[in-house]
């Protein structure tokens, strides 16, 4: 009984650190933000017009039936309370790598050129500097991460199943799969611990990335900003200079359309600099684009366990096999 209930209170402390915790990457705080600018987006418009803005017909738009009576929505809460707590397992694992990897290219540095030579910048400053540098490191590390997985089968066949959501909201985030998880986990942790080391060694101390809840103070202003809607309906498009430089909610629901002209492109989590410096960036319509999600042709037991769960490991598995392969590789094409 006493091992059922450390289990049931570190699930408790597991949920509440992701809703609670400010700097976490789903926090109610953050939420509150996404649902203020997206009141504001489809009431400022109104306003100007002079048309009056009504509580039950705001709330209809922002919560549409549609959509959270979905069974697409219905299993992404699934993946929500699953995920929630596996995630604490990979990512202390990538955490491991992370620190191993960062050790080791110091000390590969130091071999190279010699004893670090402190920094005579002021803390905040090489601080900043870190932080900066650690947000990059994970644009870029995002973007390579999920540029393999939509051009190497075996990756996509796991990566699928985060695409095979036919409606986006919030939750959509945590429709992953596991290996998916453990795969983006290792490859942040590579390119983080490079960028980490090159900045330790650079600046000669210890000194720390800027942090709120454990995520660096950059990404948790994007959180706070706009990520949480870009899974969601809200039309939100970045034009001009801005759609080159940050991926808008409406860069990322282009990125689930089912149609071809958009597969495999604005591959980023915040920033489209590294869509747009590698040919992936499309930059969205002002006007809202007519999107249909989901991936094609839809397989049976999408939204189960069976579907998303074991079936993809064996689609994965069969990847592995040159024949197969070059069969998937075939279809991937006609499909993309």
């Amino acid at each position: 009984m006493e091992l059922v209930w450390q289990g049931l209170v570190g699930n408790f402390y597991r949920l509440t650190h992701v809703l609670l915790s400010a700097g976490s990457s789903f926090s109610l705080t953050s939420l509150g933000f996404a649902l203020i600018v997206a009141i504001g987006v489809l009431a400022v418009p109104r306003w100007h017009k002079g048309r009056r803005v009504r509580l039950r017909v705001l709330a209809r738009a922002l919560f549409p039936r549609r959509i959270w009576r979905s069974a697409s929505t219905v299993a992404d809460f699934g993946y929500f309370l699953f995920n929630t707590f596996l995630y604490a397992v990979i990512f202390g694992m990538a955490a491991v790598s992370y620190q191993f990897l960062t050790n080791g290219v110091v000390q590969g540095l130091v071999a190279l050129f010699g004893p670090p030579t402190p920094s005579s910048l002021p803390e905040f400053v090489s601080r900043s500097c870190i932080t900066a540098m650690l947000f990059l490191a994970y644009e870029f590390g995002y973007w390579l991460d999920h540029y393999l997985k939509h051009r190497v089968p075996v990756l996509w066949e796991l990566h699928k199943v985060h695409h095979t959501a036919e409606v986006l909201t919030p939750l959509t985030a945590f429709r992953v799969h596991p290996l998916d998880s453990w795969t983006f986990g290792q490859i942040l942790a590579v390119v983080a611990a490079l960028t980490n080391g090159v900045a330790a060694y650079l600046f000669g101390d210890a000194s720390h990335q800027y942090v709120l809840s454990g995520n660096n103070v950059i990404l948790v202003v994007f959180i706070y900003a706009y990520v949480h809607l870009q899974h969601s309906h809200m039309w939100i498009s970045f034009r001009g200079v801005l759609g080159r430089l940050f991926i808008s909610p409406a860069h990322h629901q282009v990125h689930h359309s089912t149609n071809p002209v958009h597969f495999n492109k604005n591959l980023g989590s915040c920033l489209a600099i590294w869509d747009w410096l590698f040919g992936t960036l499309y930059v969205p319509a002002s006007r809202r684009e007519k999107l249909s999600f989901g991936v094609e042709p839809v397989q049976p037991g999408i939204h189960t366990v069976t579907g998303e769960f074991i079936a993809p490991f064996g689609r994965a598995l069969l990847a592995l096999v040159p024949r197969r392969r070059r069969t998937l590789v075939a279809a991937e094409s006609e499909r993309r």
